[in-house]
């Protein structure tokens, strides 16, 4: 058992080429075990610099699948957000490295996809958490073009970053994909209408993907996370009587962590899981969550 998370460990031996041009032998990740020496990519969110508070849901994410036992490959719009989890991360004793990717640029994404393959062989988990919202205004007041950003980014990037990965998903025999989407799909927030409407629309592209990868035995699931402690939702916390404010819109009266995203992450990676695709979890203390 691994002590972090109950999951159950298999490792399978393999071989694959290092930085150096050495072969050497590690434990392989194959679907339907919980074997976390798996090769992930995580994607921050481009539009947030990383905080090494780990007060971000991609960084918690990240560090949630080293500990678990895979090599992650963690990639933000910003150099300077890459080498900052990369240092903290590694500096836990974590098998973690990172580069640069614009999900919105082809270039990037095939970039990314070839990184991981290169370091580690291939890739069993894509953890998709890239996001925009360009505006806070009404919908009838968004423009054209931040209506293309939004959609290009929040929906079309995460098909895009999920049809990259899947063919190296096939060559290992399958994977997990999980796409973050927010409360917001649900509940719609007054202000953010566009960014609500691209986050409701990865519920159905998490359908779909689940349905047409469930053959190649990849299986395609959904974060939701409610008000969580982030710098995103800072202005539902950002002092005490706010939070006190806040904590009473809640059915569990607390603002949810970043490591609580994590942990369904790696439920949803894990041999736990194994038998559920094309769902969405939601993490949101007891916000009503149907549409």
């Amino acid at each position: 058992m691994n002590a972090k998370n109950g999951h159950t460990i298999k490792p399978v031996l393999h071989r694959v080429e290092t930085h150096g041009g050495h072969i050497e032998k590690e434990p392989e990740f194959k679907p339907g075990q919980s074997n976390f020496t798996a090769h992930a990519i995580n994607l921050f969110r481009p539009w947030q610099s990383l905080s090494l508070s780990a007060r971000r849901i991609g960084f918690a994410v990240a560090r949630r699948l080293a500990q678990d036992g895979a090599h992650v490959i963690i990639s933000s719009r910003k150099q300077q957000s890459v080498d900052q989890a990369v240092a903290k991360l590694q500096g836990e004793g974590l098998s973690v490295t990172g580069t640069v990717c614009h999900v919105g640029k082809a270039e990037d994404r095939e970039r990314l996809v070839a990184t991981a393959v290169k370091l580690h062989g291939g890739i069993d988990i894509l953890f998709s958490n890239a996001a925009v919202s360009p505006s806070f205004k009404k919908l009838i007041d968004n423009t054209e073009e931040e209506w293309d950003k939004v959609l290009n980014i929040n929906v079309k990037a995460t098909a895009m970053m999920t049809n990259a990965v899947v063919p190296e998903m096939e060559k290992r025999g399958g994977g997990s994909v999980v796409i973050t989407s927010t409360i917001a799909a649900f509940q719609p927030s007054s202000g953010l209408g566009s960014y609500c409407v691209s986050k409701t629309a990865l519920l159905g592209l998490t359908k779909c993907l689940a349905i047409e990868l469930a053959p190649k035995n990849i299986r395609v699931n959904c974060l939701a996370p409610g008000l969580i402690r982030t710098s995103f939702s800072k202005m539902l916390w950002r002092d005490e009587e706010q939070e006190e404010m806040t904590k009473k819109t809640l059915k569990i009266r607390r603002m949810g962590e970043p490591e609580e995203c994590a942990g369904i992450v790696s439920f949803l990676c894990s041999e736990d899981a194994s038998y559920i695709t094309g769902e969405t979890v939601v993490v949101g203390g007891g916000t009503p969550s149907r549409l």
